[in-house]
């Protein structure tokens, strides 16, 4: 179980290093309807988050062999980690330059719970980058026989990890909205200027580190 967890945990970071879902957080902070939308887009990332990685736990339960993970599932890996290394690298050649921010973000002030719980979902859940993170957790923890209750638990700990980075600023502004005000548009800044060239980074060496888990099961 330990083991699992451990082989997870990068792709949990590279959940929740994410640029895109805590600049719309932070803006949600700063809209007229903090509270539900912030609320609702924070409840939309972590169901994302357990469905996604849910579903692919389940699939890859399925791959086992005897108790132990097949060849299909190391090869599934590597081709999630390659996947991850040509996005990582389109993202890095494309991080000079003037980035638009996207269309949805001018219009967060008109969010309502539901559509803010709706767009949470589909950055976790739908998004490719994050899409391809959940599913390499998935198939990491579903190939690995550790019990429905294990896979749960990893599911959990995995869910937690790619989600606080979403719900640190959502809670501290719910806890002390003025103190926080400075920190977290300082915060949004920071990433929206940075946002091209941290995701390269890090999506390149999950990538690399998924490709190398692949190829040592085979």
């Amino acid at each position: 179980m330990g083991a699992v967890i451990g082989e997870v945990l990068p792709l949990a970071f590279g959940v929740a290093v994410s640029p895109i879902p805590i600049i719309a957080a932070i803006l949600m902070l700063f809209s007229a309807r903090a509270g539900s939308t912030s609320t609702g887009f924070l409840l939309g990332w972590v169901l994302g988050v357990v469905v996604a990685t849910s579903v692919f736990t389940v699939l890859a339960g399925t791959l086992q062999t005897g108790g132990e993970p097949s060849a299909l599932a190391s090869w599934i890996k590597i081709g999630l980690g390659v996947l991850l290394v040509l996005v990582g690298i389109r993202q890095w050649r494309g991080r000079g330059g003037h980035h638009e921010a996207p269309k949805w973000m001018a219009a967060i002030d008109d969010f309502t719970f539901a559509k803010a719980l709706g767009l949470g979902f589909l950055l976790s859940a739908v998004n490719p980058k994050n899409l391809i993170m959940a599913a390499g957790a998935g198939v990491i923890i579903g190939s690995t026989a550790v019990g429905v209750g294990g896979d749960v638990a990893a599911v959990a700990v995995f869910t937690v990890i790619a989600s606080s980075t979403v719900a640190i600023p959502v809670i501290a502004h719910l806890v002390a909205a003025e103190r926080m005000s400075g920190p977290l548009e300082s915060a949004r800044k920071w990433l929206q200027d940075n946002n091209a060239a941290v995701m390269a980074t890090l999506i390149l060496v999950i990538g690399a580190v998924l490709v190398g888990k692949g190829v040592s099961g085979l």
